[in-house]
């Protein structure tokens, strides 16, 4: 559920950076688990890198008491590393749950241990999976259509994009061209939760067409979920009870925002870490069907059960089989080989396996399913907590690739580098930004957040995003057209051509498929917009330190400036101009810093009355920018000016002409709140 920079952030936190812990709760044991006769939790307590089992050895069974004997000596531990306060971990193999537990405290004040069967976590974008089990149940009913105009389902218009309208495969597969957006997502009260409220005043940009770039969108199973409950005439709320959650017995989940009593004194606490201690308030979503679930983990591993059974559990069904298969299979990839999106789970094969998923992320809360489709097998965990740079993140994805290299052993083949690595790699470099951004008033904030490519003198390539990956840049050589594989591993990069053989953007299975980095112009680059708006704001900053220091030297030493009334009220207004720049480059840096420490700026709206500061600031900016270059010019003009003075007053033009350029081209004047 997390929004565009958690997701960034994911990419280059690594378990290795977890620290000793002052305040969290000792020992971290496992909660009893569903299952019967285990045996005692193991007594190991290495890290999760050191649990792995090497690609040569033999599969392990998964039976309960394997299962047992493998989380008890994984998660106390990297719970402690990580700073994490608790969690749950559920596994289904052929129809039945074989392992369920939990882990550390979901009241860190009461110490009590969340029970897998009736502590209900918030499972985050994870519920997305059900909005499109409901969305599969009305198309298999004849009700909707999955190529069809959504405009049909809905009470408002969603304008077309190149001609293209937007269709339900577009949202099930993130493609329906929308930017970002993260204002109101975790408003601050359940008061103001309203779906179709939100949808019809939220509408974002569409910035790319329709299933061409896949950019994750919370909006769009919004829209999924409104569609739901009109065509069904069921609150969507309600739609999911009756026919998803009822069917499956799903007894402690719900979608209502707040918890009903009768579950919300089962909800586990929030924390932003085990040692911060602190309950977090429960976290509304807003649309709901992208994020607002509370469920137990046995109740997440009866759905489970039923999409590996194609859509049965027990003598009932919630979708039909084919249904369920084509719900299953591959819908649109950003690159060929690597993993894309089905109807609403994203791929993420790897050891040999086909494994469809979703993870799933509030403030507090951090989760992740997947499903095994060939080994009828599904995992899925829940924490409570983010902790620290090594935490929840961190954790639920160590602790798979531990369960696979477990479980599923496998060696990847072998993959020769190819002789025009040196030349492919000064090709592909450059900077690249996430096609999941808001073009309309954030664009600085992804300006900050552009990827590097860089190539190295022996062919191999460093991106940016993973510079900090386990403590030291990331590595990629080329063995494929426009493939790259990480050394001494086995993720791939893929750069993709547009229709005129230029790099369009790159993507990779390093992560989920959610969104690709599309390569940027050299203007925009990060590279060149840090050089000139360095020197030119360092300018700005020579020229108010001198209009100062000038004054105050004038008058110590009785030498007023040789003007007359007008040249000194132009050079007055330059000044002003050189201010007003300054105070708008300052003021948006001043933003950024403080929405990415806090995340309520962003997802509560409270950033809405500074931007619109900002925005005035920047026409005060454009204006003032105007002054220096009519001040320069007129210098120049005017006689008895020095070299030095007018060298002075031409780079100081020079910069607010750049400067203009700046706040023109990144928004910083676009008046706009959709964010």
């Amino acid at each position: 559920m997390n929004h565009f920079r958690k997701i960034l952030a994911s990419l280059v936190v690594t378990f290795a950076t977890g620290v000793t812990l002052a305040q969290v709760p000792a020992p971290v044991n496992p909660a009893p688990a569903t299952s019967v006769a285990l045996p005692a939790p193991s007594s190991a307590t290495t890290a999760v890198a050191d649990a792995k089992t090497n690609p040569g050895d033999q599969a392990h069974a998964i039976t309960s008491e394997d299962l047992s004997s493998f989380f008890d000596g994984l998660v106390p531990f990297a719970l402690e590393r990580g700073d994490v306060a608790g969690g749950v971990i559920s596994v289904v193999k052929d129809g039945k749950v074989i392992f369920a537990r939990g882990y550390g405290y979901a009241n860190l004040k009461t110490r009590q241990a969340p029970s897998p069967e009736t502590t209900l976590f918030r499972p985050g974008s994870t519920s997305k999976l059900f909005t499109w089990t409901a969305v599969m149940q009305l198309v298999e009913q004849g009700k909707l259509d999955l190529d069809a105009d959504i405009n049909q389902y809905l009470d408002f218009k969603i304008p077309p994009r190149d001609g293209k309208p937007i269709t339900l495969r577009n949202i099930m597969t993130h493609t329906p061209g929308f930017e970002d957006t993260a204002r109101d997502l975790l408003p601050a009260s359940t008061d103001s939760v309203n779906l179709e409220k939100y949808l019809k005043s939220h509408l974002p940009e569409r910035i790319f067409a329709p299933g061409t770039i896949v950019a994750y969108s919370n909006y769009g199973c919004g829209l999924a979920g409104y569609i739901v409950q009109r065509i069904s005439g069921e609150r969507f709320e309600d739609y999911v009870q009756k026919h998803i959650f009822d069917p499956l017995q799903m007894a402690h989940s719900s979608f209502e925002q707040p918890l009903p009593p009768h579950l919300a004194s089962l909800l586990s606490n929030g924390y932003k870490s085990a040692s911060d201690g602190k309950p977090h308030p429960f976290e509304p979503v807003d649309p709901a069907p992208a994020g607002a679930l509370s469920s137990s983990a046995t109740d997440m591993a009866n759905f489970m059960i039923a999409h590996l059974q194609q859509g049965r559990f027990g003598d009932t069904r919630i979708l039909q089989q084919k249904t369920a298969e084509l719900m299953h299979s591959p819908q649109h990839t950003a690159a060929e080989g690597l993993g894309g999106f089905a109807l609403g789970f994203y791929h993420e094969d790897s050891h040999g396996q086909r494994i469809i998923g979703h993870a799933g992320d509030t403030e507090v809360f951090h989760s992740d399913l997947h499903l095994m489709l060939d080994a009828n097998v599904g995992v899925f965990m829940s924490f409570n907590s983010a902790g620290n740079e090594g935490g929840a993140h961190v954790i639920r994805k160590a602790v798979f690739q531990s369960f696979l290299d477990r479980y599923f052993p496998y060696s990847a083949p072998k993959e020769e580098t190819l002789a025009t690595a040196k030349a492919d790699a000064e090709r592909v470099s450059g900077y690249y930004e996430s096609s999941r951004r808001n073009d309309s008033a954030l664009k600085p904030l992804y300006l900050f957040g552009q990827s590097s490519v860089t190539a190295q003198p022996d062919g191999t390539i460093v991106v940016s995003v993973w510079n900090n990956y386990a403590g030291k840049p990331l590595y990629w050589r080329e063995v494929g057209p426009s493939t790259w594989r990480q050394v001494n591993g086995d993720a791939h990069l893929k750069f993709v051509n547009d229709a005129d053989g230029n790099i369009a953007y790159w993507a990779t299975d390093v992560e989920v498929p959610v969104f690709v980095f599309q390569r940027v112009s050299g203007a925009r680059s990060m590279g060149s917009v840090s050089l000139w708006a360095g020197l030119s704001c360092f300018l700005l900053v020579v020229a108010l330190l001198s209009w100062g220091v000038g004054a105050w030297v004038r008058r110590h030493y009785r030498r007023p400036l040789a003007l007359d009334a007008s040249q000194r009220r132009s050079r007055l207004l330059s000044r002003l101009g050189v201010l007003a720049l300054f105070v708008v480059l300052v003021g948006w840096m001043g933003l950024l810093v403080v929405s990415s420490i806090s995340d309520d700026m962003l997802l509560q709206g409270t950033m809405t009355p500074w931007l619109y500061v900002l925005y005035v600031l920047g026409v005060l900016g454009l204006l003032g920018a105007l002054a220096v270059v009519a001040h320069s010019v007129r210098s120049w003009m005017a006689p008895r000016r020095g070299r030095w003075v007018l060298a002075g007053e031409t780079l100081l033009a020079l910069a607010a002409i750049y400067l203009v350029w700046l706040i023109l081209t990144f928004g910083l004047v676009s008046f706009s709140a959709h964010y």
